[in-house]
């Protein structure tokens, strides 16, 4: 079996591309996606977030739920809104946002490679989310959620896509959130066997974003069985180069001081950090580095470099602050369930991490050094598992602009 290989996308007609793709499933909250698709039919939320079209009441969980996910793909079918390519393709994908691109592959990628980590993984999932993709991928028949997925430096592959890609791209289209989609078929067979080969002969691919998508495709896969090469075998993804791959910071908030006083809990940490005082705020430039917003004030603190244990996940910025700060200081030792910490991607910017302080919604807040590419495939590489919320990709790949049949 390949590591990757082509397949027959579902795709929205040429015309309907804008109107279709939407932002993924787990992006918006089902209140977020019900006005983001008021007046929008054809919006693929009605396909990957499907209790909107039910009454408010519903349980997105429920059997209904997952029903509704099935007619409705199966309406836009029949209506010719989306359409099936003949024959198998790979797809060159890319993102623009602002002044960033980033070029890739539309591929599925081998579920046997994941089970043995060749695809490797760098986060728990969590059941109840595992259940509800297995559902969604039985009930639609399909894989209509990408798994973001990156791959090592391979200069050779760079260079095939650069070449399908230079001619105009089959797709164009800016979503509401001004993120450009551009997408091209490549169909052409030399080409297509070149980049199976090139994939082949690479020692890994990494799990960027969709954990839970590739663990639901596995099971998937698991539970219906059938011969080497069915189709269920492989899960829908969308491969970058790692380096072109863009990590925002993942900031965090903490409700209260531990009972502490501001001033105590400003000397206890000025025991452990080096402790700044400054007039804006503090996006920290290098690891080890972090902001600190408390009582109208920004601090930038600085973890003395011999305190950075020689350990992939230890030493993220993430677990810097767990460890020397938030768990000893703070008292939270389970960020996964502890309702006192929450968490702020850095998309929304340091300006809201201000608000939620002066807000009172918050007593203080951290701001990070994003996460590295590196680090995360590191810690992929030595089997081991990053902290909750160590990761904020962005852009986001669109729901609706390929998707993947299993039968």
């Amino acid at each position: 079996m390949s590591l990757v290989k082509p397949f027959r996308g579902l795709r929205p007609a040429l015309d309907k591309a804008a109107d279709v793709i939407a932002p993924p499933y787990d992006v918006l909250n089902t209140e977020e996606a019900r006005e983001r698709a008021a007046d929008k039919p054809l919006s693929f939320l009605h396909i990957s977030k499907p209790e909107i079209d039910l009454p408010v009441d519903t349980d997105p969980h429920s059997d209904e739920v997952y029903r509704r996910a099935a007619q409705n793909l199966q309406s836009m079918i029949a209506a010719g809104v989306l359409v099936q390519d003949d024959k198998p393709c790979y797809y060159a994908y890319r993102m623009v946002m602002g002044a960033h691109e980033q070029m890739g592959l539309v591929a599925v990628a081998s579920v046997a490679d994941y089970e043995i980590n060749r695809i490797r993984k760098h986060e728990f999932t969590r059941p109840v989310k595992e259940d509800d993709r297995v559902r969604q991928i039985d009930a639609v028949n399909a894989q209509t959620g990408p798994v973001l997925l990156a791959y090592p430096e391979a200069p050779n592959i760079d260079a095939i896509i650069g070449m399908a890609t230079a001619r105009p791209p089959d797709v164009d289209v800016t979503a509401d959130d001004h993120v450009r989609h551009s997408l091209w078929v490549i169909d052409d067979q030399k080409t297509i066997d070149e980049l199976t080969s090139a994939f082949d002969q690479l020692p890994a691919l990494y799990i960027a974003d969709g954990h839970h998508r590739s663990a639901a495709a596995a099971r998937i896969c698991n539970q219906r069985g059938g011969e080497k090469e069915a189709l269920h075998r492989y899960f829908l993804s969308v491969i970058y180069p790692y380096h072109a791959m863009k990590i925002l910071d993942y900031n965090r908030i903490v409700r209260d001081l531990n009972g502490q006083s501001s001033e105590d809990f400003l000397a206890a940490v000025g025991e452990i950090f080096n402790i700044e005082p400054v007039d804006t705020a503090v996006a920290p430039m290098n690891p080890g580095e972090f902001g600190m917003y408390l009582e109208n004030q920004w601090y930038r603190l600085g973890l003395p470099t011999e305190k950075i244990p020689d350990d992939p996940v230890a030493s993220l910025d993430v677990s810097l602050l767990a460890d020397f700060l938030i768990e000893p200081l703070l008292g939270i030792s389970d960020p996964r369930t502890d309702s006192r910490i929450d968490f702020v991607g850095g998309i929304r910017g340091l300006g809201e991490l201000e608000n939620l302080v002066n807000e009172g919604k918050a007593t203080v807040a951290f701001s990070l050094f994003p996460t590295r590419m590196d680090a995360l495939m590191a810690v992929a590489d030595a089997g081991e598992v990053m902290p909750p919320k160590s990761t904020w990709f962005e852009p986001k790949l669109a729901d609706g602009l390929v998707s993947y049949r299993l039968g």
